[in-house]
């Protein structure tokens, strides 16, 4: 007779009984297994510009191919991609696409990098993970834009094959994390150290829900949280909220609010602080940190200018930290 089984892949640990699944909606225990129900089949498969990850530091102005499947283990409430992920496998329209096809497909398209994008690969983990394996030995490189809600083991296996994580930082705050997300805060913060220890390219998404965590303490505290445990380098991108999903009724994040995050960011420490979803002049433009001239101008998710030389400011010769080759 088949037993109930724990999932070990996120916090949330989930006992499963037989045939039944997890909060994510993707893993069944089937026969005694735990199986995921969308390995190999993305619901969503796109050539996309880097910057749009966003991914700011590494290999600038390259294509992607990027993908997702059905899933998710956290519930946002104010989810831009909850049509994909807030719904069960069969809801939604996927075809077959194994891990040697999605690297075959990044080649074809002149993508020198896979990224799982979209819902979460925490989700669609095995997925991900072959595929980041069969990337790497055909030179791709890797990269995870994920929440971070996920155990330190299964982390630890797929950064290693893994060069970026992109993760959401949704607020320093477990109330928040409680109650808009249905998750907790520490897994995230221990999952974004794990990452800088491991030596992968991190940068960080804050964005910026209206009366939430918009407050100057909030963001003071998260930005003080990035440099005392990651560094000053790593980049940090605020967004604006739109309203959506259950948090419809809120108002939409006012560029004022975007403009004094960076600020706080910048008095923090931080070095590289971008805004994301508006088009600021200045938004997505990369600063050396030391003589403060454009390196990388940007809009949108254009680059028109890369003034590096080497990964240095061509003003003063500071390095800036990336992958930019």
């Amino acid at each position: 007779m088949a037993a109930t089984l724990q999932c070990e892949l996120c916090p949330r640990a989930c006992l499963i009984a037989p045939g039944g699944r997890g909060d994510c909606r993707v893993r069944v225990n089937l026969d005694g297994k735990l199986r995921a129900l969308t390995y190999g089949y993305p619901c969503t498969l796109h050539v996309d510009p880097i910057e749009k990850k966003p991914v700011f530091h590494f290999l600038p102005g390259t294509p992607t191919l990027s993908l997702a499947t059905v899933g998710c283990n956290l519930h946002c409430k104010n989810c831009q991609n909850w049509e994909i992920s807030q719904r069960n496998p069969e809801e939604v329209v996927a075809s077959e696409v194994p891990p040697a096809r999605l690297v075959e497909l990044a080649r074809q398209n002149a993508c020198p990098s896979l990224s799982f994008t979209y819902t979460d690969p925490v989700i669609y983990y095995e997925y991900a993970l072959d595929t980041c394996t069969l990337g790497r030995a055909a030179g791709l490189k890797n990269i995870l834009v994920t929440a971070g809600y996920i155990n330190p083991e299964p982390a630890r296996e797929l950064f290693r094959v893994t060069d970026v994580a992109r993760i959401d930082l949704k607020a320093l705050s477990e109330k928040f994390y409680r109650d808009v997300c249905d998750a907790t805060l520490k897994p995230v913060l221990d999952t974004i150290v794990l990452a800088k220890e491991m030596k992968l390219a991190v940068e960080i998404v804050h964005l910026i829900v209206t009366t939430l965590n918009d407050g100057d303490a909030d963001l003071k505290k998260l930005c003080d949280w990035i440099v005392q445990n990651v560094g000053r380098d790593v980049p940090l991108h605020f967004s604006a909220f739109q309203p959506q999903h259950k948090l419809a009724h809120l108002p939409p994040t006012p560029v004022e609010t975007l403009r004094r995050a960076r600020d706080i960011a910048r008095a923090a420490g931080l070095h590289y602080v971008y805004l994301g979803n508006v088009l600021e002049h200045d938004a997505a433009n990369t600063y050396c940190h030391k003589c403060n001239k454009l390196v990388i101008g940007r809009t949108g998710f254009s680059v028109l200018e890369n003034r590096l030389r080497a990964g240095k400011c061509p003003d003063c010769g500071t390095e800036i930290p990336g992958v930019w080759n």
